[in-house]
């Protein structure tokens, strides 16, 4: 996986769990919708966090397992 793509995957990550972070945040506050709203939202914003950790957890593993220990040895060009 190239670096932007990794990129691309931590920012697309960390702007899901801060939308809906503050979502749950914003309706804890908010008492005019119904306890069914509130589950509902609740639990799809669990169910979206969990795949936002499970991306950056996919992504550290496949980058780690892609990127050489050391750099490569040059060969002199005769």
């Amino acid at each position: 996986m190239s670096r932007r793509a990794a990129v691309f995957l931590y920012v697309f990550a960390g702007w899901t769990v801060w939308v809906w972070a503050v979502l749950i945040r914003n309706m804890a506050a908010d008492h005019t919708h119904s306890t069914g709203f509130k589950v509902v939202h609740d639990t799809l914003a669990v169910i979206s966090i969990a795949f936002a950790v499970g991306t950056v957890l996919i992504v550290r593993r496949v980058r780690r397992v892609r990127q050489p220990a050391e750099p490569p040895e040059r060969v002199p060009v005769p």
